[in-house]
């Protein structure tokens, strides 16, 4: 086959080649990059935000431990402090003195 020699150039179709090029560079650099870019810092913040949720977590743990302990001092304490005023009601009744009401 020979080539025609007054071929006419689609000048429509080079002008579409064009535009939908150039669609897909805008689409590719002004689009899709900062997206991938917002989207890897938006997981470095999520990522931070985790460490300092993990971080918090710790904290509330051990707070709860003193809050824990100091409940349990605070019960050993009561509980001493009610057999102390009994052993002391029951010494002043022995020697014969009327107990004074305690708290």
């Amino acid at each position: 086959m020979a080539d025609r020699p007054n071929a006419k150039i689609p000048w429509f179709l080079v002008v579409a080649s064009v535009v939908l090029t150039l669609l897909v560079l805008y689409v590719l650099f002004v689009g899709y990059i900062p997206a991938k870019q917002r989207v890897a810092s938006l997981e470095a913040e999520l990522k931070d935000l985790y460490k300092r949720e993990a971080e918090l977590q710790t904290r509330i743990a051990q707070q709860d431990q003193r809050y824990a302990l100091r409940d349990r001092q605070i019960s050993a304490l009561t509980a001493e402090r009610d057999t102390l005023i009994r052993r002391l009601e029951d010494l002043e009744r022995q020697l014969g003195r009327p107990s004074v009401p305690r708290r």
